[in-house]
């Protein structure tokens, strides 16, 4: 049975990053929060269907042969282009934004003390966008 809880994945070779994120998230708001420790992992557990993923952009500091975000996020698309998901990165360099865009990032967020906030902002902006499709649709059903 699927809670009514909006399901977050969270995918970060870096195991205390990953612990004090989702420890943020669960302290801020009522999520269901799966964390993986690479993009292998996420993109085998997407049978869960996840409302919203937040996905390192490296993800290869254990296993230097693992896929890194940019891949991991091609596959999450080809699967399920409706899954939103958001680039984490150290690199606050704007041709990585533009990259993990061009891949159909929702967004991308740079890793910082401020990187939770701006999350739970895009989270937000997300269902509201999210919303608004549904009514449009709907809309447009009936015209």
């Amino acid at each position: 049975m699927k809670s009514n809880k909006i399901m977050i994945f969270l995918v970060d070779d870096d195991a205390v990053f990953l612990k004090t994120l989702a420890a943020e998230f669960l302290h801020h708001a009522d999520f269901s929060i799966e964390t993986y420790l690479s993009g292998e992992l996420c993109i085998q557990n997407l049978s869960q269907q996840p409302n919203v993923i937040i996905l390192d952009y490296h993800l290869d500091g254990i296993d230097k042969n693992a896929i890194n975000g940019i891949e991991t996020l091609d596959k999450i698309k080809a699967i399920n282009a409706d899954i939103p998901v958001v680039m984490l990165s150290s690199q606050d360099k704007i041709n990585v934004a533009v990259s993990c865009m061009h891949h159909k990032a929702f967004d991308y967020v740079v890793k910082s003390e401020t990187a939770f906030l701006r999350l739970q902002k895009i989270i937000t902006s997300i269902f509201e966008f999210k919303k608004m499709e549904k009514e449009l649709h709907w809309y447009m059903d009936r015209m």
